[in-house]
């Protein structure tokens, strides 16, 4: 702030400051000992070692995040931070729109406590897209804010910028263009698109995100197989009655913060020039549930709609009584209200407590899998147990072989989750796994000196494999009923014969082909 600033803009930027402490403070106890890093954590952590313009299954920011992670030490504490300061920074532009549309201390502190205690707490516990995702979208609807408001270059450079970084975190973010588009030609602010200059953020926004798009061509457009493996393996189960029922879930105890923001957009003069927020939610969440999309995929539009509801109810509550009583009991209601959902969207209870009481866990639809079944534990629960196992067994199957075999060792596991917590926890003490899987089947090396093949499966092993090898040994298996890894064991196989180098390198090569759509 400058110099010249009056004490109460001091004031408000250490409220901010505060909330900003306190949500990072937070991302790092809202989650029980016993819980380990995700599955989808470990695959990010691990394309860092692969730096790129682009992945099969994600775009490459979180991987250049995750360098910085790795120089930073690669421990738990900075793969937490980021997603918390991506969180953070959320709150931060929640409040920087509150002051841009007039707000006052009331309006932002009601705007950061309903982000604070909201669904943004569970999102920001994990290294996942996701965090940054919220971020971007936020970021984007304040910038366009600030372009209705006076349209200055540097507001279209930010906006394209913020679209383009978006893009490299996560296509998701071309359903918020999606939604924006047409709510700007179906209001007033449609002169917005009239203006030659208001392209230089799409100018911006293309430059950006260049080298993902390079890289997609490059590679055939892995992204389209992508869609089409998730729509199958996952959105198929989608229904939509869930994706709104999660949606009301999200920030349901600041709901009236939100539909305080509804009633602003008609009632409330000053915000009327910003109607196109409001329709351009509403059509992108109509293309969400059109598309069978997970409920989470929309969580970046409901931060800026708790920015414009806390002005709207602030100038609703200007004095007397209501500023006595309307205004401490909505901060108060926000918090209480959170507090059941504490309980059980979090991971503060064992698994075994859980497992033990799933009633509430089960009411709220938390044990459904991706799969469409209900299991034991919500399933990001189960993603985040036995991981240091399975890589403690790993590493003791490495132990028993000589240097010779040690260099001479190809790890394979089914899947990324379990190649990238080998490579998380035993960094630096074997060779890397790697899986048919993911990104993980462009980074094979050459197999001509191969002697050793270590398996990591959730199958048996079959005698159909066991004979190509002159030995195999059991080093053990995962036995914990409620990871989702149950059951996954840990085989060293000694001397492979040919037939089975050459099916590991036809394997590779047809995951390649599938990925970039060929047939």
């Amino acid at each position: 702030m400058p110099a010249s600033a009056p004490p109460a803009a001091k004031l408000y930027l250490g409220w901010l400051l505060a909330f900003i402490l306190v949500k990072i403070g937070l991302q790092y106890v809202l989650a029980h000992p016993v819980y380990e890093l995700h599955r989808d954590e470990f695959l990010h952590l691990d394309q860092a070692n692969h730096l790129a313009a682009g992945y099969v299954s994600v775009p490459p920011l979180s991987a250049w995040v995750a360098a910085l992670i790795q120089l930073l030490g690669n421990s738990e504490f900075w793969v937490r931070f980021f997603p918390a300061l991506f969180g953070a920074l959320t709150l931060a532009v929640v409040w920087a729109a509150v002051h841009a549309l007039g707000g006052g201390l009331y309006a932002k502190v009601l705007a950061g406590v309903a982000v604070l205690f909201s669904v943004l707490l569970r999102l920001n516990l994990l290294f996942q897209p996701n965090s940054f995702d919220v971020l971007a979208w936020t970021a984007a609807y304040y910038c366009l804010l600030r372009v209705v408001q006076d349209g200055r270059r540097r507001w279209l450079v930010a906006l394209g910028a913020v679209v383009g970084l978006g893009m490299l975190n996560k296509y998701n973010l071309v359903f918020w263009a999606a939604g924006v588009v047409p709510a700007l030609l179906l209001t007033p602010q449609r002169r917005l698109l009239a203006r030659p200059r208001t392209y230089l953020a799409v100018l911006v926004a293309l430059l950006v995100f260049l080298p993902n798009l390079l890289w997609q061509y490059q590679h055939h457009w892995p992204v389209v197989w992508h869609m089409q493996e998730l729509q199958k393996s996952q959105l198929v189960h989608v229904e939509r009655a869930d994706f709104f029922k999660e949606q009301l879930l999200f920030f349901l105890n600041s709901s009236f913060v939100l539909i305080a923001a509804l009633v602003g957009f008609g009632r409330y003069a000053p915000l009327r020039p910003y109607r196109f927020v409001g329709l351009a939610v509403l059509i992108t969440l109509v293309l969400f549930a059109a598309m069978r999309a997970k409920a989470y995929y929309a969580i970046g539009l409901y931060p800026i709609l708790l920015a414009f509801g806390s002005v709207y109810l602030e100038a609703a509550w200007p004095g007397g009584w209501q500023r006595r009583y309307l205004r401490p009991a909505a901060l108060l209601l926000i918090a209480v209200l959170f507090l059941p959902m504490l309980l059980v969207a979090f991971p503060l209870k064992t698994p075994e407590q859980i497992r033990q009481n799933p009633g509430a866990y089960e009411k709220l639809g938390l044990l459904r899998w991706e799969d469409g079944k209900n299991h034991p534990l919500p399933q990001d629960f189960a993603d985040m147990i036995s991981w240091r196992d399975m890589a403690g067994l790993a590493l003791q199957g490495y132990q028993q072989l000589t240097p010779d075999q040690q260099r001479h060792l190809l790890i394979i596991t089914d899947n990324y989750g379990e190649a990238g917590a080998l490579n998380f926890y035993n960094h630096g003490r074997m060779p890397a796994a790697l899986s048919y899987n993911a990104d993980y089947a462009y980074w094979f090396p050459p197999l001509d000196s191969l002697q050793v093949v270590m398996l990591v499966t959730e199958d048996a092993l079959e005698a159909d494999d066991a004979i190509h090898f002159a030995s195999n040994k059991l080093i053990g298996r995962i036995q914990n009923p409620l990871a989702r890894e149950n059951g996954t064991s840990v085989y060293v196989l000694h001397q492979p014969d040919s037939a089975i180098v050459a099916e590991v390198r036809q394997q590779v090569a047809q995951q390649q082909r599938r990925m970039r759509g060929w047939h």
